[in-house]
C-alpha cells in the first residue's frame, strides 16, 4: 500500500470503506465489524484481510493482528496533564504515538524520537471528516499503522462517552 494514506472517520457506523491514495484512487478498505463494536479490518486492493483491531474482551487496550490470530502489537493510552500519548508496543520495541492538547494532528515515534509516521484528521478531501496517514518507516506496513490510527480513535471515543461526551479528547 502507498506511504500516504486517506479513509474516512465512521468508526461507530459499520460496513467497508474506502482507502485512497493521493490520486484518489483505492487501495483497499477498512471494515468496520458493527456499530456495536470497535473491531476492525484492514483490506488490500484484492479484498485480502491484512491486519485486524479490537478490544480484547473487558479491555482498554487494542489489539492488532494478522488474519491467523499473531498478534503484531498494542495501542494503549499513556497518562499526560497536556498532551494525548498512547503507546504502540510490538515486538520491534516501543513507539509513542502523540499530539499536543488540542490538536488534531498526531506523530508517531520510535525510541530515539524519529518520525516513523503521521496522521491527521482533514476535511475537504470526501465528504465526511477523513484521516491523512504518511508512514515514513521501512518497518510497518501502512495497513498495520491505519489500524493504529483505528485503535487511538476507539480509545478516545471511549473515553469521550464515558466523560460524558464533553470531557474527553476528540481526534
Amino acid at each position: 500500500m502507498d506511504k500516504c494514506v486517506y479513509f474516512t472517520d465512521q468508526f461507530f457506523s459499520s460496513g467497508r470503506t474506502d482507502i485512497y491514495n493521493e490520486s484518489q484512487e483505492k487501495l483497499g478498505k477498512r471494515d468496520l465489524k458493527s456499530a456495536f463494536t470497535s473491531s476492525v479490518s484492514v483490506e488490500n486492493e484484492k479484498g485480502e484481510v491484512i491486519v485486524e483491531g479490537s478490544f480484547p474482551f473487558l479491555s482498554g487496550k487494542w489489539t492488532i493482528k494478522q488474519p491467523n490470530g499473531k498478534e503484531l502489537g498494542e495501542v494503549k493510552a499513556s497518562f499526560s496533564f497536556f498532551a494525548k500519548r498512547y503507546n504502540y508496543t510490538t515486538n520491534c520495541g516501543r513507539f509513542e504515538i502523540e499530539s499536543p492538547a488540542f490538536s488534531k494532528e498526531y506523530t508517531i515515534l520510535d525510541g530515539n524520537k524519529a518520525t516513523v509516521a503521521t496522521f491527521k484528521k482533514v476535511s475537504g478531501i470526501f465528504q465526511a471528516a477523513a484521516y491523512e496517514l504518511r508512514n515514513y518507516s521501512d518497518f510497518f506496513l501502512t495497513e498495520e499503522l491505519i489500524a493504529v490510527v483505528m485503535g487511538v480513535n476507539a480509545i478516545e471515543k471511549r473515553r469521550s462517552s464515558s466523560d460524558g461526551g464533553g470531557a474527553g479528547a476528540s481526534t
